[in-house]
């Protein structure tokens, strides 16, 4: 579904990325894992097109997205939740997660797409009306995978999803990520966290210092230098 070959970044004449490869089919979670500053969230926002890449591809579905225009990578079906969360302070929890039925009127029809978010996210039935900037962040973070999910992607981006969350709120978000998979969606989830790498994931990349180090299956006996990294990244 989406892949990842051989991409290389560059930011102000630094190389952040070099030649990363990874694969995420429907219906499968696949965690990308390094320390801070690794280039997990370089690595999103190539695939979203805030970033352009000096070389490597990227394809959704077997159509190339790398240089796309942001609005036409989501509008081919990828929905991207930022680590900021970045809900509109002005909006109403409700008009934040409409917002994608305005902008893509492609794929099911608003309702249907509203009422999965809330589906996946019944507690936020009760704050429809709260303006975004009154929410935790833990709400934040709800809201913001609602909104990427009312787009009605076949793809899902979550950057960090877990960071920052009081642990009494970080089970909730995992069952809905588990559920969000279960429909079928492709998920790709960067964390820093080893501990927060959900039990149900399907595949592992390990990320340090712009290259893949390790790819596999979560829980594998990790070479030493990967359990460095991981340890690290704790």
């Amino acid at each position: 579904m989406l892949e990842l070959k051989d991409l290389t970044v560059d930011i102000q004449g630094s190389r952040i990325l070099r030649g990363v490869s990874l694969a995420v089919a429907a219906g499968e979670l696949v965690c990308l894992v390094g320390r801070n500053g690794a280039g997990k969230s370089t690595t999103f926002r190539t695939i979203m097109g805030y970033r352009q890449p000096v070389s490597g591809s990227i394809t959704f579905q077997g159509k190339a997205i790398a240089g796309l225009p942001t609005h036409r990578i989501a509008q081919h079906g990828v929905g991207f939740a930022p680590e900021e969360s970045e809900v509109f302070g002005d909006l109403t929890v409700a008009e934040n997660i409409e917002l994608p039925t305005w902008t893509r009127p492609q794929g099911r029809d608003a309702k249907t797409r509203i009422d999965l978010a809330y589906e996946i996210f019944p507690k936020l039935l009760q704050y429809k009306e709260r303006g975004g900037n009154q929410l935790s962040g833990g709400e934040r973070k709800m809201v913001s995978i609602a909104r990427a999910l009312a787009l009605d992607p076949q793809m899902l981006l979550l950057d960090e999803p877990f960071e920052g969350l009081s642990p009494a709120i970080i089970p909730s978000i995992s069952e809905a990520i588990a559920n969000i998979r279960k429909l079928g969606h492709g998920v790709l989830m960067a964390e820093s966290n080893v501990h927060h790498i959900p039990d149900y994931a399907d595949q592992l990349y390990v990320l340090e210092r712009g290259e893949i180090l390790y790819h596999g299956k979560p829980g594998d006996t990790y070479p030493p230098e990967v359990m460095r990294v991981i340890s690290g990244s704790a």
